[in-house]
């Protein structure tokens, strides 16, 4: 029996398919990458020679109003209790400014209807930051 031996063939890699994949991958890369140049300005920003910084307090409007009835605009007494002239009061002293804060203080005797009246006056001329004073009493505690 006579067999045929044939010389082997050395196996042979093809190499063409694999370069092109590389370079085609290389191609993606190198076109989907952004290069991003950053550019910078120089600022020469001014510096302050004095850092002291004057506080001012918040200008405030007081209404007290008495047992009988009367009312005090910043301890000014009004000429008399009618809703006109304590708007006229409340106008002049704020200048036009209604974002001013606004106090009411009233005796503990005086009637609700004299803090009533200077609330509803302050609302109508527009101010929002309107408080009312209580004072502890140091006998009820």
């Amino acid at each position: 029996m006579k067999l045929n031996l044939q010389p082997k063939e050395e196996p042979e890699v093809n190499l063409t398919s694999l370069i092109d994949v590389v370079l085609l991958l290389l191609v993606f890369f190198m076109v989907s990458t952004s290069f991003v140049k950053q550019s910078q300005i120089t600022i020469l920003l001014p510096a302050a020679e004095a850092t002291s910084v004057i506080e001012q307090p918040a200008e405030q409007i007081d209404i007290m109003i008495t047992e009988q009835g009367t009312y005090l605009v910043n301890g000014r007494e009004l000429v008399n209790s009618r809703p006109a002239t304590i708007r006229n009061a409340l106008q002049k002293v704020s200048n036009g400014d209604h974002t001013l804060p606004l106090t009411i203080s009233a005796d503990a005797n005086a009637r609700h209807q004299y803090v009533v009246t200077a609330m509803d006056v302050a609302g109508r001329l527009g101010f929002v930051k309107i408080s009312i004073a209580t004072v502890n009493d140091s006998a009820d505690q």
